[in-house]
């Protein structure tokens, strides 16, 4: 995959981890930016590259939000974590979109 490969094994550690709140948001991050990375080359390989630099944020965003917003609830996380994490795999995501794509 190429972006997040270093992130899949946060993923793997996030996704089996048992229902409490032990997860860091840099971890929830790192796994939302992995599944984010994912879910973003299956679109780009079905309906092509976005059309504008912030059209690929926006997409980032909400897949990277989606991932966390699902983790906290099955996890048992706080509002505070929730919002950490979602920042926290934003910023990794928008990072890897300048590096990969450049500016549009």
């Amino acid at each position: 995959m190429g972006w997040f490969d270093d992130k899949s094994d946060a993923y793997d550690q996030v996704n089996n981890a048992p229902h409490k709140a032990e997860l860091s948001h840099e971890l929830i991050a790192a796994a939302a930016s992995y599944e984010a990375a994912k879910a973003y080359e299956k679109h780009v390989s079905a309906n092509g590259k976005p059309a504008s630099h912030a059209e690929a944020k926006e997409l980032l965003a909400g897949l990277t939000g989606a991932f966390v917003d699902r983790i906290v609830e099955t996890k048992g996380l706080d509002f505070i974590d929730r919002e950490k994490a979602k920042r926290h795999a934003t910023e990794q995501t928008t990072e890897i979109v300048q590096t990969e794509y450049g500016t549009y």
